[in-house]
């Protein structure tokens, strides 16, 4: 039968051929597999009956965009501000004294300047939301290729799941460090807080942009309470300790995880933006992109160095710390009594801000993993991540420094090495050419992507020469000081930025692609 006839209908038979009865375990197969499908469209269609965002990975096209006067770019500022105006930063901060001995001053240069750096391509990857339509992941197709893509997908999962479950330990830290006697289990507050973000991230686009345009005030008003409050604790005149290379040294690896920090928000920059207009002018979004974090990070990290600072010489809050991060932070409202548990409440509940576009962007994310993952409904996926990083934050919540200092800084290298690797094939190879967006589905319209996995491994092999982590300091990161100089950020980027032309190049002339 020709394809034709195939396209015509079913071709009648006079009787049952032994090719038909062979087929026939094969059309059982394809009935469950057609059940799956009815089932999954039932759902979906339930789905929108409640006004859920049904949308997975496929391109919000043109004419489906949002009008930008009901959205507006002051929602892009409101919606960084709001993500990152939370604890999980402010404990970020306390790590700059407490483990890497930095004095006030020292600290606060290293934080806003490294965290200033790491948004720079946060706010770039945030401009393509509008110009593509797809998520940000999925841009990572046009650069990676379709295969070696699934890599970088991989890893921010792992990066989003690493951030979720550090946001549920603190809030699960200062709903404990509130309650009565700590009458309520860390456990049970990362449950609360776990429940509460799956309930707002299921409902989709629309209701998380809503409840991030007003989730910023309250946190604001109690973090510039605990602010007023601890701040006359804060040690503003202690130096850095260490000898000279020691100390420049601790500041480069603060520097460091502050651009981690940041950084590791690219995996996902995109994804918040595709229903706004493809005329959208980039300079607007990148800048908005820009004041909504580093007004947020500056907050959170300045207030954190602060607190922590107060420990050698307050037995309140060096006892408090010992007990969790989040207990410092209540410990800070400690002066105003029973409102100062109700600002400790307010700003564990602050961490759904934060959850919420992790959780979002790791259910987008498994879709890209492939077509059998992305005929899975994006709520699924979501329920998924939540259940996975809850069980995990509720299996190490008593280690949650190292998991900062360990896990930020290695997931920002990966994401160093991806953005170089985006930055030379989208200002070289199509700066001319440019993309075509409707193709993101289409393997055989992306590069082959075997120059952008070599670049990727040998930029790896850079960071892990020049890395600085409790568990392994590299042999170039061991020259400076006694606890060496977390390096592997720039130096995996720059590797990857010099090797990746040429071998692009290469590829383009043998493959066309």
């Amino acid at each position: 039968m020709t394809d034709k006839d195939a396209e015509k209908g079913p071709v009648p038979v006079a009787a049952a051929s032994p090719v038909l009865e062979a087929d026939h375990g094969n059309r059982e197969a394809q009935g469950r597999f057609s059940k799956i499908g009815r089932y999954v469209q039932s759902f979906e269609e339930q789905m929108v009956a409640y006004n859920l965002e049904t949308r997975g990975i496929k391109r919000v096209e043109p004419d489906e965009r949002h009008d930008l006067k009901s959205l507006g770019y002051a929602q892009v500022a409101i919606l960084w501000f709001s993500i990152n105006l939370c604890a999980n930063n402010v404990t970020v901060g306390m790590l700059a004294p407490t483990v890497f001995d930095l004095g006030f001053l020292d600290a606060c240069l290293c934080a806003v300047f490294g965290m200033m750096l790491g948004c720079l391509p946060v706010a770039a990857i945030a401009t393509f939301g509008p110009v593509s339509g797809n998520r940000t992941m999925i841009l990572a197709r046009y650069t990676m290729g379709y295969y070696p893509s699934k890599l970088i997908v991989l890893l921010n999962i792992i990066t989003l799941l690493g951030y979720a479950l550090i946001d549920t330990v603190i809030a699960g830290q200062i709903l404990s460090a509130v309650s009565p006697f700590a009458s309520l289990s860390i456990v049970v507050g990362i449950i609360i807080v776990a429940i509460v973000t799956w309930g707002i991230t299921t409902f989709g686009y629309q209701v998380f942009h809503y409840y991030e345009r007003y989730a910023w005030a309250p946190q604001l008003v109690v973090l510039s309470i605990l602010a007023g409050v601890a701040g006359p604790q804060f040690d503003q005149t202690t130096p850095s300790q260490g000898n000279r290379p020691t100390v420049i040294g601790d500041r480069l690896s603060f520097f460091s995880l502050c651009f981690s920090a940041a950084v590791t928000y690219s995996g996902g920059a995109a994804d918040y933006f595709v229903y706004y207009p493809p005329t959208t002018p980039r300079w607007k979004v990148f800048g908005v992109t820009m004041l909504g974090l580093t007004c947020s990070f500056t907050f959170a990290f300045v207030l954190g160095i602060g607190l922590a600072s107060a420990l050698p010489t307050n037995t309140a809050y060096n006892d408090a710390y010992g007990i969790s991060q989040g207990a410092l932070i209540v410990e800070g409202f400690r002066p105003l009594g029973a409102f100062g548990s109700f600002c400790g409440v307010v700003v564990a509940l602050g961490m759904i801000a934060n959850l919420i576009p992790t959780t979002y962007s790791g259910g987008m994310d498994f879709q890209v993993l492939g077509r059998r993952f992305a005929r899975v409904p994006r709520v699924v996926w979501t329920a998924v991540v939540v259940i996975i990083y809850t069980v995990c934050a509720a299996a190490g919540r008593d280690h949650l420094a190292e998991i900062f200092t360990n896990f930020l800084a290695l997931m920002g290298y990966w994401v160093s090495i991806w953005i170089a690797i985006s930055l030379g094939e989208v200002l070289i190879f199509r700066r001319r050419i440019g993309f075509d967006w409707e193709a993101w589905a289409d393997k055989e319209k992306h590069p082959i992507g075997i120059a952008a996995l070599a670049a990727f491994l040998v930029g790896w092999a850079g960071a892990i020469l020049c890395m600085a982590q409790v568990w392994y300091i590299g042999p170039i990161a061991r020259l400076v000081g006694d606890y060496g100089a977390d390096m592997g950020n720039y130096v995996g980027f720059a590797w990857a930025l010099l090797v990746f032309p040429p071998l692009r190049w290469i590829e383009l002339k043998k493959f066309g692609r």
